[in-house]
Order: C-alpha cells, then structure tokens, then sequence
C-alpha cells in the first residue's frame, strides 16, 4: 500500500462482536438472525446519532469510526443501554450480548474507506476485554472523556495486547443502573435538588420558631 493510495489519521474506533454467536446459531438460527440484524439497526442508528461512519457489519461484527472518543463512548453506552433494555424479556440463554472496544488512535484509510492500522487492532483487541453487555475503552480514550461523561470507570491492568509493542492501558466502563447522560447535562438536575433541600431546611426552621 503505497502512501499515496491512503490517508493517515487520528480516530476514534468502535469495535463490537456477539459474545457466544455460534452457541445462538446452532440453537436457533433463524431467530439469531432475526436479533442480530435488529442489533445492526440500533449500531447503526446511534452512529448515524453520533456523526460516526459504519466501516463494516461482516458476520456478527461491528466496526465503527467516529471523529471524537466522546461520541464513540456515548455510542457505545446508549447501544449498550437499549439492547440491554431489548434483552429483559428476552430468556437468558438467548439473549445476544455485544462486547464492545473503544479506542482512538492513528489508522490508514484506502480511498474505498476501509480501515487500517494499530487504532483498529487494538480496539479490537478491548472488545475481546469487555464483559458480555459490556464496553472496555483504552486509556487514550478515557483521557479523553472521563471528566466528560458521568459513569464507572475500573482500570483493568495494563494489557499485552497482541502484535502491539507496548501495553495498552484498559477501563471497563460500568453499565450497573448508569443513565447515560454527559456530565454537563445531569448537573442542573443537582443543582435544583440542592436548591430544594435548602428551601425545605428553611420552611422547617421557620415552623420551629
């Protein structure tokens, strides 16, 4: 690939597959079919949502890239979210749980749009990280977000990660109960609780004199 039949350039990549889809295919394959192609359309939907391009849904994979680890996180929480929503009544064994990776790195783009690079791999690699329903995002990603998204990071170790020469620092990202909602928009809400706490301190104070 000579230089001049590609672009390099920093990016933030979202990488996702379906934890056990073989186990789901030979169970029901009509019906794993049927889920995973309505998975596609909340991936796509929350990264259209997100001003994120789909670079490929091959199999049960996704591979997304996005020009912000903001928007990639956010994606990757709300896609999280509705199908966690999808799966609450839907039995336990044929439930289809995504892992998703977030990463932003440095990667080749062809001309056609298809993706190269460490920034792909080692999203790829996190994706292998997260928890079933659950996201992993590198530590060049949660620099970059984590005073701008209220959740629960856990930093995991710093991972050998393979073919990548240096450690990749991991967080998985809690999913427990979290409304995900960026930091900025929730405190408002805090503000007028604080707000009516102390009105009612008052009202109290004055009844007792």
């Amino acid at each position: 690939m000579s230089d001049s039949a590609h672009t390099r350039k920093l990016a933030a990549i979202l990488a996702a597959d379906v934890t056990g889809y073989s186990r789901l295919m030979a169970q029901d394959d009509a019906g794993t079919v049927r889920m995973l192609e309505e998975s596609r359309t909340v991936f796509h939907k929350r990264i259209d949502a997100h001003g994120g391009r789909v670079i490929n849904m091959a199999g049960d994979s996704v591979l997304a890239e996005f020009p912000s680890a903001l928007e990639a996180e956010r994606c990757a929480m709300e896609v999280q979210t509705t199908l966690s929503d999808k799966n609450a009544t839907v039995p336990t064994e044929k439930r289809m749980l995504f892992r998703i990776g977030v990463n932003v790195g440095d990667i080749l783009q062809q001309p056609n749009g298809t993706i190269y690079g460490d920034g792909v791999n080692i999203a790829a690699r996190l994706e292998n990280l997260a928890d079933p329903g659950g996201i992993t995002i590198s530590g060049t990603g949660y620099d970059q977000v984590k005073s701008r998204i209220e959740a629960n990071f856990d930093f995991i170790v710093e991972q050998a990660v393979k073919n990548i020469p240096e450690p990749v620092r991991a967080y998985r990202v809690g999913m427990g109960g979290v409304v995900w909602k960026p930091v900025s928009a929730r405190r408002p809400r805090r503000i007028l609780a604080g707000i009516s706490v102390i009105v009612i301190l008052l009202a109290a104070a004055a009844l007792s004199v």
